[in-house]
Order: C-alpha cells, then sequence, then structure tokens
C-alpha cells in the first residue's frame, strides 16, 4: 500500500532539487559578465533538458539496474539496461516493500542529480566554450563520468559492495564535478579578459534557491522520513551558515579586510558542498566543526588557485570540487553510528579507521578518472567541433554571436 506522507516528501524534496539547477543559472548569471549570461545561464537550463532525456533512454536503468552482489551489473561498474525507456515500471510501481513510494518518484529524484551535476562544471570555463562542442561534452561526461559512479556508489555496484559512504553526493557529484572543472580549465585556458560580477542580486537570487532546494537534495536522499531524515535536514543549514560566517570572518581580517556579500554566499555553498556526504552520517555538533572546517578549506583552495594562475572563473574547482573532497574526508572522520546505524563509526567516534581508508581511496579515484576523462573528453571533440571560441566571440560576447539574443539592451 502507498504510503501517503512518504510519497508527498518525496514529491516535494525532488521540487526542491530540480530547483537548484535554474538557482545555479542565476548564480553563474550574476557572476558572469554582461556579454556572456544567456549563454552561462542556458547551460544550466540545457542540461535540465538532454540530461532527462538521457535518463529516460538509458540513464537511470545504467545507474540504477542490476548490482554486483548478484552479478546483474558490469563488473560493479555500471548497470544493464533492463529499465531502459523505464520498462516495467508504472505509475504503482512502488520503489520498494519498506519505502512505499513509486518508483516513479525516484527516477524523478535522481535525476535531478544527473541534471545538476554536469551543469556545475560550466562555471568554470565561462566566456571560453562553444555551445556546439558544449552539448556534446555534456551528453559524453554524464554518460561516461556521472553514470558510473553513481552506480558504484548508490546503485550497489564496486565502491558500495566495497563499504563507501556518500549520503548526497560528495564523491558523485561535487568531487566528479570540481575536478571536471579544473580539468576543462586546463584545457581551454584562460579568458581574454577577466570582469567583476555583473549583478550581485542576481547571485544572491541563486544562492537562496541553491540553499532552499539543498534541503531536499540532503535531507531527501534518506528516501524516508525519521530521525536521520531531520538530522541531515538540520546539519545541512548548520554547516552552510557556520561556513558563511567563517568565510565571512576570514575575508574581513585578511586581503582587501572588508566583508563582501560575494563572500558571504560563497562560503554558504562551500558549507553546503561540504556536509553533503556527510549530512545522515554525523551528529548536529559534527555539522558545526564541518562547516568552520569547508570555509578555511575552500578559501585556501581558491587562494591556491589564484596564486597558480587557473582560471577557474567561478571557482567550481575550489568550491565544489574541494567542498566534496573534504566534506568525504570529514565523513570518515565524524560518521556516528548512533545518528545512523547504516554506517559504521568514524575515526573520532572509536572507529578503526577503516572508514576513512575507504573514502579516501574513493575520493581520489573519482578525482584522477574525473580530471583525465575530462581532459581526454575535450580533447577529442576538439577534433571535430572547436572547443574554445574565438578570440572575436568572446570580446563580443556569447550570448549576441551563439545566440542572437542579449540579456538587456543598454
Amino acid at each position: 500500500m502507498l504510503d501517503v506522507g512518504l510519497t508527498t516528501f518525496m514529491i516535494l524534496a525532488t521540487s526542491l532539487v530540480m530547483l537548484m539547477t535554474p538557482g545555479l543559472a542565476f548564480f553563474y548569471g550574476g557572476l558572469g559578465c554582461k556579454k556572456n549570461i544567456l549563454s552561462i545561464m542556458m547551460q544550466s537550463f540545457v542540461s535540465m533538458g538532454i540530461g532527462t532525456v538521457l535518463w529516460f533512454a538509458f540513464g537511470y536503468s545504467v545507474c540504477f539496474s542490476g548490482n554486483m552482489h548478484s552479478g546483474t551489473d558490469f563488473f560493479g561498474i555500471i548497470g544493464n539496461f533492463d529499465k531502459a525507456f523505464y520498462h516495467g515500471i508504472t505509475p504503482s510501481t512502488l520503489y520498494s516493500p519498506d519505502k512505499r513510494f513509486p518508483e516513479y518518484i525516484f527516477i524523478a529524484y535522481q535525476m535531478m542529480f544527473a541534471i545538476i551535476t554536469p551543469a556545475l562544471i560550466t562555471g568554470a570555463f565561462i566566456n571560453r566554450v562553444s555551445f556546439k562542442s558544449y552539448v556534446v561534452f555534456l551528453v559524453l561526461w554524464q554518460i561516461f563520468v556521472y553514470y558510473p559512479f553513481v552506480h558504484m556508489v548508490w546503485g550497489g555496484g564496486l565502491l558500495a559492495e566495497w563499504g563507501v559512504f556518500d549520503f548526497a553526493g560528495g564523491i558523485t557529484v561535487h568531487a566528479t564535478a570540481g575536478f571536471a572543472a579544473l580539468a576543462s580549465v586546463y584545457f581551454v585556458g584562460r579568458r581574454q579578459e577577466k570582469t567583476d560580477p555583473n549583478n550581485i542580486p542576481l547571485v544572491a537570487v541563486g544562492t537562496a534557491l541553491l540553499w532552499f532546494g539543498w534541503y531536499g537534495f540532503n535531507a531527501g536522499s534518506e528516501l524516508a522520513v525519521n530521525s536521520v531524515t531531520v538530522s541531515a535536514f538540520l546539519n545541512t543549514d548548520t554547516a552552510a551558515s557556520f561556513a558563511a560566517v567563517t568565510w565571512l570572518l576570514i575575508e574581513w581580517n585578511t586581503g582587501k579586510k572588508k566583508p563582501t556579500f560575494i563572500g558571504l554566499m560563497t562560503g554558504a555553498v562551500a558549507g553546503l558542498a561540504t556536509i553533503t556526504p556527510a549530512a545522515g552520517y554525523v551528529s548536529i555538533y559534527s555539522s558545526a566543526i564541518i562547516g568552520v572546517i569547508a570555509a578555511i578549506g575552500c578559501f585556501l583552495a581558491v587562494k591556491f588557485k589564484e596564486h597558480k594562475g587557473w582560471d577557474d572563473a567561478l571557482d567550481v574547482w575550489g568550491v565544489h570540487g574541494m567542498g566534496g573532497v573534504i566534506g568525504t574526508i570529514c565523513l570518515g572522520l565524524f560518521a556516528n553510528s548512533s545518528i545512523n546505524a547504516a554506517i559504521p563509526n568514524g575515526l573520532f567516534f572509536g572507529g578503526d579507521g577503516m572508514l576513512l581508508v575507504k573514502e579516501c581511496v574513493a575520493i581520489l579515484i573519482a578525482i584522477i578518472y574525473a580530471f583525465f576523462f575530462t581532459v581526454l573528453l575535450f580533447k577529442t571533440i576538439n577534433k571535430f567541433i572547436p572547443v574554445r571560441v574565438t578570440e572575436m566571440e568572446q570580446t563580443v560576447g556569447l550570448d549576441l554571436i551563439h545566440h542572437g539574443e542579449v540579456a538587456r539592451q543598454s
């Protein structure tokens, strides 16, 4: 029998996660320059369309059909095609006997994760990549990077069987996207000109939507309504708030010695990204500490990027990539089985350290594979479609050159 309460909760969580991709578009669009606002935002929105088509055709199936334990997937790395085009699933098909909500909702929920993950990467290479090459990249990266890691971690694949945990996407979402972003910067090079954010209030709108949607992103990942759900919900806000305040204080006392709005919002996103893998596995006190660690770690990563001269325009690597890494390591340290009995204790709560080792190995695999495959993918695409736009296109702006539109008339 259908659990009406849980079904309603999962519909709400799915809706919140869906809202994050438009939120990301506003966040990135406000940080970019005026002549590229639409091209930046369109990269996020087109992911919603293409990501949905791929998920319908075979994405959901290869992520969540078959498992390594029963030998019904492909070597624990990718699932099978049993549920391609949602074969055998009807509106009345329940997700599982103990989680009695329609599988259709789980399909939609996980689809929102698949949509936003490649969209995160785009903040690194704004103003430099052609739309045509991005569309090809979007399709292939999702198939060959995102889908395998989802299956390995969440779909009963190799890493899940080994005992790796990732509550809502520190490995599968933020680490893979963040290090793919760094790889894209390595390939496409620097922008012709760097500009200040064109619309900080638009960034604020995007931050608000991301923060709001992140409750569904993290709390919904329990796929139930229980004490773990509540912990994940509150841990999400706590880590984000502690990170935002910590980033603000660091910025206030270094560099220009001014508390900036952009800094406050960047700190919040860093805290949200970092708590993601641990949200349902740690205590509220640990989430506060993780928020502080997130701000310090991601702030230093951004400064390191600036020192090295990497043109990661919107700090995707420093905030999302390093946030995913830091959060996954923190999971190995702060995991608490009294919060969630599904996970062994982390090193700081009496664990033997094996969880930390497994999390570190998994995150290392993710960042190495995502980085090098992304470089290879861009090099391959570039043989057929020029990836980097010309200097003239950068000067005029991609909104007008590629899309024949402008955000506003001057």
